[in-house]
């Protein structure tokens, strides 16, 4: 925007609380260098433009705004004399991109004395060298704190993740020991069984036909039916009356194996009507064998399903096989956080997915929006717990104009009104001491809004707050999605 050159008056600046304490000299210097310049209603600079002078207020009012998404996001109004924006960081020179960090605009008529950006960065050197010197400490020496601190808060939640990851995994793991097992004893007893019955005065006919039973046995239980607790217990006491009936010692010890088998009496009296009377008690005993071991080994297999479903969820949170920027299902992100997560979780807290399953794939950055529901869902976990250690996590995700919206909502006590404005603050955390860095939401919000180009926000009452985190369908013209590799 084009502004009107006025004069620049030596005493009108040095009333400017940046300038009070200048010398005449200096003053004298700050006009002959920089200039009054008089800006009508509308922009001043805009967000990401080379930062090319540095503004300070004569009088007026300003606003000062960011990108936020496609939004543009009010930051600061204010008609305080003296109050400074632009080329802020001029005098750490190329070390920094040197753009400027938001827009300005003016609502009325507006005088700003200006400096070109290498004007006020010589003038820092020259006049306030310590200051300099103290200023390029703290602005670098935040930046690799933050650093420091984002690294340790991603180390956090690969530990915490590790430790569900382990405890998801030993489960199935021990399971598949404990059935290795006890699949061992089975097919021994299973091998003496045989002999004896081989040893037995059983025609070819007769063992052709357990053998067949066998097989049909084995291919029941692949079949069997899940039964309500009342409808086994009394398929149970069938089966054990029939056993006794016909001579089965320790029926009742037999009958729920067959039951959870998905066998009944009907199979029973085939197995009957193959053998003799004298020889039947033998033959149950050797087709028990039969369905232990296939039971052991369906508990095998799922064990293994089970631990190549983590290793996969694993895979899927760390992203390790795919490409960082990608077209992605959110769902199967928030699925496998979910998953890494459920040690966390413990108990006392139900998970509620209420996912709209027509949403489209959106281009993301995966492994870092994992890293954001990891955030998201460990703070919503972490304020249940100071509520009792019971409460309800939702999941929801539905579409929101042109954005795809997932939201947590925890009933835990809420955020209090007074911290409200802080808790995207970086290294503000309300959690104890050695349990939370206050990089958390910080780190969130800038993979939503400034990778993603979303937008990250809160509602929060006593009992239901929930985080927002608002992602385009398409990605910006200077993004370049990749489809997820096969």
């Amino acid at each position: 925007m084009s502004a009107r050159q006025v004069e620049c008056l030596p005493d009108e600046i040095g009333s400017l609380f940046l300038f009070e304490k200048l010398t005449p000299e200096q003053l004298g210097r700050l006009c002959e260098a920089g200039r009054v310049e008089r800006y009508e209603p509308g922009p001043v600079y805009t967000e990401g433009e080379p930062a090319t002078c540095f503004y300070v207020m004569v009088e007026g009012t300003v606003v000062l705004s960011r990108r936020v998404g496609g939004d543009e996001v009010e930051v600061s109004r204010t008609s305080q004399r003296g109050v400074y924006a632009g080329a802020m960081q001029a005098y750490l020179g190329d070390r920094v991109p040197q753009v400027y960090n938001n827009s300005l605009r003016v609502t009325e008529p507006t005088r700003f004395f200006v400096l070109p950006a290498d004007t006020f960065a010589d003038i820092m050197q020259d006049w306030f060298p310590m200051a300099v010197h103290l200023l390029e400490g703290l602005f670098f020496g935040a930046k690799s704190t933050q650093q420091a601190i984002g690294q340790r808060e991603r180390l956090l939640a690969l530990g915490s993740l590790s430790a569900g990851l382990t405890h998801e995994l030993n489960n199935p793991a021990a399971a598949a020991v404990r059935a290795t097992a006890s699949l061992r004893e089975r097919v021994g007893k299973m091998r003496r069984k045989l002999k004896v019955i081989s040893e037995g005065a059983y025609d070819r006919e007769t063992l052709a036909g357990l053998i067949e039973i066998q097989e049909r046995t084995a291919e029941k239980v692949a079949k069997a039916p899940v039964l309500s607790p009342l409808e086994a217990s009394d398929r149970e006491d069938l089966l054990a009356d029939w056993l006794d009936d016909h001579g089965v010692t320790e029926g009742w010890r037999i009958a729920p194996t067959f039951v959870q088998a998905g066998l009944d009496t009907d199979w029973l009296e085939q197995v009957a009507a193959a053998v003799d009377e004298e020889t039947l008690p033998g033959a149950v005993g050797w087709l028990n064998y039969t369905v232990e071991t296939e039971l052991l080994m369906d508990e095998i297999q799922d064990s293994a399903a089970r631990i190549s479903h983590l290793v996969d969820a694993a895979k899927q949170y760390s992203q390790l096989d795919r490409a960082p920027f990608q077209v992605a299902d959110v769902h199967e992100l928030l699925d496998s956080t979910l998953l890494m997560l459920s040690g966390k979780l413990g108990q006392g807290i139900r998970v509620v997915k209420e996912y709209d399953r027509t949403l489209p794939r959106v281009p993301a950055y995966p492994a870092e929006l994992n890293q954001v529901w990891t955030n998201l869902v460990d703070n919503a976990v972490a304020a249940m717990r100071e509520a009792g250690g019971e409460g309800t996590l939702t999941v929801r995700t539905a579409r929101h104009d042109d954005r795809l919206l997932v939201e947590f909502g925890d009933t835990g006590p809420g955020i209090p009104a007074e911290i409200r404005d802080r808790v995207f603050d970086p290294f503000f955390t309300t959690k104890p001491v050695g349990e939370g860095t206050g990089l958390g939401l910080d780190i969130s919000w800038r993979i939503v809004v400034n990778k993603h180009h979303g937008a990250l926000r809160f509602e929060s009452e006593p009992g239901d707050t929930r985080f927002q985190v608002l992602l385009p369908l398409t990605a910006p013209a200077s993004d370049h999605p990749q489809e997820e590799p096969a």
